[in-house]
């Protein structure tokens, strides 16, 4: 008896070892920035790992997700005519299982290089929105199409400088989307088996992040950023719980997604620094306990975010400013703790994308570079890094090219992509 319950520990164990987890959505499976797998190594053995695989595909910003061994990313090409597709590969070999292409001329926005919203997978459906705004949703298996939709012309938006970007939000029955549309329509609920129209609620312009779904008041409350408003609705009828208004400073650049830990809710933009939103534990209701703005984009207060999430730990918020300084701020009040260059090289915009995992955070920098370090109240500190991905210049034609595009993190893997390649990197212990 003893024997056999020791092994059965032993088993469940050696079980939770070797499960591994998807990453169907933007920013993972709970949209938090957080990797919660185990067995993964602790260095790397060579500052340019050998590619698992390997694989050609076109422009884009958005990021890969993984689901049930599957990889799906956007891209755009531009020959033979404007072409947008969503790609499904296998996750083992990069092997190709299906793609699905559609016509979709570039128009009134900047930086054409490609789709910038993450596919994201549900069950057996996998949901995307490229950058004018048609949003496809695809059996996630075979690649047939299940309904589309035009929402530049269902809802006559204004259409962002930087294309439309949100990646799309599952929650129960419905798609939700920030479309930015006239007639009430900043953000819109579709049945997610017939792309039919649910709810739609708040006049607002659009901005580029990533819807989040909280727990407030024992309820679930959705949670926007839009281009004028911090919102929180009842994800269920769109209904507004609160809304505080965040008019922009200088233009809409809120690319950052909400950042969630307890009762606090950050925000951080470009131009516009820095806002903790203090979210009533209790009630329906939330308020800005501080905000703090620079006096430029160059002479910056607490955190000027462009591309890059934050995350906050404990009592301190870490993120990138906007010419790539690393940044510690205080939760309370937002000062700052400390500062340094040494993960990326300082340029204007310059991005790291950050995931936490266990103890320790693994960023993928601008520069194709993946790094395993800590973060602490006390600074920086750098275990390993490796080149995993080369820059490219479509997505930004400076400083020799950048890697944009958020990484997922699955199967012990990280999958990345510049506007050439699609690489997968093994990154398990051996």
């Amino acid at each position: 008896m003893r024997h056999s319950l020791l092994c059965m520990i032993l088993l469940l164990n050696l079980l939770q070892c070797v499960r591994a987890d998807d990453w169907p959505q933007w920013r993972g499976p709970h949209r938090d920035g957080t990797w919660r797998e185990q067995g993964l190594i602790e260095t790397f053995a060579n500052a340019q790992p050998p590619a698992k695989w390997r694989v050609p595909v076109g422009t884009g910003y958005n990021g890969p997700t993984v689901a049930k061994g599957r990889v799906y990313v956007m891209d755009r090409l531009t020959d033979p005519s404007e072409t947008e597709r969503i790609l499904c590969l296998d996750a083992q070999t990069g092997q190709t299982l299906w793609d699905h292409a559609y016509a979709c001329p570039y128009r009134n926005i900047q930086y054409k290089a490609g789709p910038r919203a993450s596919v994201t997978i549900d069950e057996d459906r996998a949901f995307s929105v490229g950058a004018m705004a048609n949003m496809i949703c695809l059996n996630a298996i075979s690649g047939d199409l299940i309904w589309e939709r035009d929402l530049k012309l269902d809802y006559q938006p204004k259409v962002p400088i930087w294309g439309f970007s949100a990646s799309p939000l599952i929650y129960r029955s419905l798609v939700i989307v920030q479309v930015g549309g006239r007639d009430n329509a900043c953000l819109v609920a579709l049945d997610k088996a017939t792309g039919k129209e649910v709810w739609r609620q708040l006049d607002s312009l659009a901005s580029y992040s990533s819807p989040i779904i909280m727990t407030q008041a024992n309820q679930d409350v959705l949670v926007c950023w839009t281009g004028e408003f911090l919102v929180g609705l009842n994800p269920n009828t769109g209904d507004i719980h609160w809304q505080l208004s965040l008019p922009p400073d200088k233009m809409v650049i809120n690319i950052a997604a909400p950042v969630l830990d307890g009762n606090n809710l950050f925000l951080s933009g470009f131009y516009d620094g820095s806002t903790l939103v203090k979210i009533n534990p209790d009630q329906l209701s939330a308020h800005i306990k501080w905000k703090r703005i620079g006096q430029s984009e160059v002479n910056t207060d607490a955190l000027h975010c462009c591309i890059s999430t934050p995350i906050i730990e404990g009592d301190t918020i870490y993120g990138v400013d906007s010419y790539g300084q690393l940044r510690c701020l205080s939760v309370k009040n937002g000062d700052r703790i400390w500062e340094s260059q040494e993960a990326v090289p300082k340029a204007r915009w310059a991005n790291i994308h950050m995931v936490r995992q266990a103890d320790r955070f693994w960023f993928f920098t601008e520069r194709g570079d993946l790094i395993i370090c800590r973060l602490t109240p006390q600074g920086y500190e750098e275990i390993s890094r490796a080149r995993i991905i080369e820059p490219t210049t479509a997505q930004l034609d400076q400083r020799g090219g950048v890697c944009w595009s958020h990484p997922a993190f699955a199967n012990r893997c990280v999958f990345a992509r510049n506007d050439r390649e699609l690489v997968c990197i093994d990154l398990s212990k051996p």
